[in-house]
C-alpha cells in the first residue's frame, strides 16, 4: 500500500490521480488527510481514506497501518514544516515503511532561499532516520503565476523581485507524475532528483508570453523585495508568507530556481509542460 499525505491538497490529489493512471489499484492507495469528510470524492473512487494530521502523531500511526511506501508531500504551513515532517518520518520508521518519497525544493542544500531551510532540515531528518528515501526536489509550479493571471491582466503588470532570474518551472501534474513514478517503481531509494522544467523563462519573458497569448499588453515590473512584500500583504497574504515569497524571488535572481537537470524529463518520460501551455489553459 502507498500512503499519500496531504491528499486533498492540489499536489497530493494529482499524485493519487497519477498513481491510478499508471496502474496502481485505488484500493492500494491510502489518502492521508486532515479532514476525511473532505475526501469523499477519493473514497468514491475506491481509495482508502484515513485521517493523517501532520501535527497529530496518533493519527499518523493509524494511517500507516499496512503501508509500505509513502509520498510525503511537504506541509503548507511554513514555519511548522520541520516538526510536522519529523512526526511523519518517526511514524513511518515505527511502521517499517520501506520507502519515503519527499517533495523537497530545487537545489535545496545550496539554495539561499528562506523556503529551503525547512526542506534541508527534513532531508537531514530522513537521513538520520535510516528509512530508505528518495528526494524529489521540485522547482516552482507554473501555477504559481498562472493562477494569478486575472490580476496580471487586470493591472497590465506582473510584479516581482526576480530581476532577470530564470524560473525552470513545471506544472503540479508534472511533479505529481514524477512522485508517482518514484514511489511505485523500483530503483529510486537513495536518489536525489533535481526536478526542473524542460524550459525556463524570466518574468519579463513570462509577461511577454501573457501579452502575446491574451492580446493584452502586460509588462513585468521589478520591485525591491520590501516593496513587493507590501504589495503581497496588500492583496491579502500574511506578512510572514509574503516576505518568504519576496525572498524566493530574490533567490531566483541569483539562480535558486533554475537548473538544466533532466531528472524530471527522465522520470516522466517526456518534456515538462511549457509555461505557454499553462498560460493558455489559464486564459
Amino acid at each position: 500500500m502507498i500512503l499519500v499525505t496531504g491528499a486533498t491538497g492540489k499536489l497530493g490529489k494529482l499524485v493519487i490521480e497519477s498513481l491510478v493512471a499508471r496502474g496502481t489499484p485505488a484500493s492500494d492507495i491510502v489518502a492521508g488527510v486532515r479532514s476525511p469528510e473532505k475526501a469523499a470524492d477519493l473514497a468514491d473512487q475506491g481509495v482508502v481514506v484515513r485521517k493523517a494530521d501532520y501535527s497529530d502523531p496518533a493519527t499518523l500511526t493509524t494511517a500507516l497501518e499496512g503501508v509500505k511506501r509513502v509520498v510525503l508531500v511537504s506541509s503548507s504551513e511554513v514555519g511548522q514544516r520541520l516538526p510536522q515532517h519529523q512526526n511523519v518520518i518517526n511514524a513511518a520508521k515505527e511502521a517499517g515503511v520501506e520507502l519515503i518519497a519527499y517533495t523537497s525544493l530545487l537545489n535545496a542544500t545550496e539554495s539561499p532561499m528562506i523556503l529551503a531551510q525547512e526542506h534541508v532540515g527534513t532531508e537531514k531528518a530522513l537521513t538520520e532516520s535510516g528509512v530508505p528515501h528518495v528526494l524529489l526536489r521540485n522547482s516552482w509550479y507554473n501555477e504559481n503565476y498562472t493562477e494569478n493571471l486575472g490580476l496580471a491582466l487586470e493591472h497590465g503588470a506582473v510584479l516581482g523581485s526576480a530581476k532577470d532570474g530564470k524560473f525552470a518551472s513545471a506544472t503540479r501534474a508534472d511533479y505529481a507524475e514524477a512522485a508517482a513514478v518514484a514511489v511505485s517503481t523500483e530503483g529510486h531509494a537513495g536518489k536525489t532528483y533535481e526536478l526542473a522544467g524542460s524550459t525556463a523563462y524570466t518574468l519579463t519573458e513570462y509577461a511577454q508570453y501573457v501579452s502575446e497569448l491574451s492580446g493584452k499588453t502586460v509588462i513585468y515590473q521589478d520591485l525591491p523585495a520590501e516593496e513587493y512584500t507590501k504589495v503581497l500583504v496588500g492583496v491579502g497574504l500574511p506578512e510572514g508568507f509574503a516576505a518568504v515569497l519576496a525572498d524566493s524571488d530574490v533567490g531566483t535572481s541569483n539562480g535558486a530556481l533554475y537548473s538544466d537537470s533532466k531528472d524530471l524529463e527522465t522520470l516522466i518520460g517526456r518534456p515538462s509542460t511549457p509555461i505557454q501551455d499553462s498560460i493558455k489553459a489559464a486564459l
